[in-house]
């Protein structure tokens, strides 16, 4: 990545997106808020409100230039690696995938390895336990300033209060399909993020970027947090169910109870 195209991107379109965010949300009940939580709100199921473009992609940039590293590219290793292979069948499988899923993006978007940790059941909305399938690494790409944080944000928020139908556009996943996508990686694929230095050849910059930019071990941390996220709400789960059935059992207890005193009762009267 030249000079040029680092100043232009990181000094005008990525101080723009945060400037006019701040702009827009300036006296609203988003001021004050984590961007994280701006994204979340102004997400709005899928039906986007004003100040979400330039949050998401504030968001963006500052992942996608914490996803680099100069003298960065080759291959990474340990726990990151093994799943790489695991659920691609090799390094190079992903990489191909990848950068399919970055080339063939209509437009402008993202693409992204994600850490697809489970799944909300759609019918009842309850989280199950998830299985070994469900834990596992995906390539997905994402349109405009769209990003799987987005998409992970709105099912974490609808499955501690009532769950909505995911605006299953985005990805190449079903509806019923749900996840907590948690984001490894990204790459830019906006014109502008390559068109100084490639003009509209995008597949040559995407693999400049994989070979010679992306840092591993930014992304090994990232999956360590979504494991360890991961972990958690599952932890969570157990309790909510354990003390459900807890107090199922309670209830089930009061109703014998109040069934033995009415016999109890009726034998007195006889």
């Amino acid at each position: 990545m030249s000079r040029d195209t680092l100043e232009y991107r990181w000094g005008k379109h990525h101080r723009t997106y945060v400037e006019n965010l701040n702009n827009q949300i300036a006296g609203t009940e988003l001021d004050g808020m984590s961007l994280e939580d701006v994204i979340l709100v102004s997400y709005n199921r899928g039906d986007i409100l004003p100040p979400f473009n330039n949050a998401a992609q504030a968001w963006n940039h500052g992942f996608f230039w914490e996803s680099m590293k100069p003298g960065g590219g080759g291959k990474p290793s340990g726990d990151l690696l093994e799943l790489i292979e695991r659920d691609f069948g090799s390094f190079e499988t992903f990489l191909s995938e990848f950068k399919s899923a970055a080339s063939t993006q209509f437009g402008s978007g993202w693409a992204w390895l994600c850490y697809k940790a489970n799944r909300l059941d759609v019918e009842n909305a309850v989280n199950p336990l998830p299985s070994d399938e469900d834990k596992k690494l995906v390539v997905v790409k994402s349109p405009n300033a769209v990003n799987t944080f987005s998409l992970g944000l709105l099912c974490e928020y609808f499955y501690v209060q009532t769950f909505y139908a995911c605006y299953s556009i985005l990805f190449s996943y079903k509806s019923d399909d749900c996840c907590f996508f948690h984001p490894l990686l990204t790459i830019d694929v906006w014109e502008h993020a390559y068109y100084l230095d490639f003009q509209n050849r995008r597949p040559d910059y995407i693999s400049v970027f994989m070979d010679k930019l992306v840092s591993w071990e930014a992304v090994s941390y990232r999956l360590e947090i979504a494991n360890a996220r991961a972990a958690e709400r599952e932890v969570e789960e157990e309790r909510r169910k354990r003390e459900e059935e807890e107090e199922e059992q309670e209830s089930n207890g009061e109703a014998v109870e109040m069934y033995l005193d009415s016999d109890a009762d009726d034998l007195e009267t006889e």
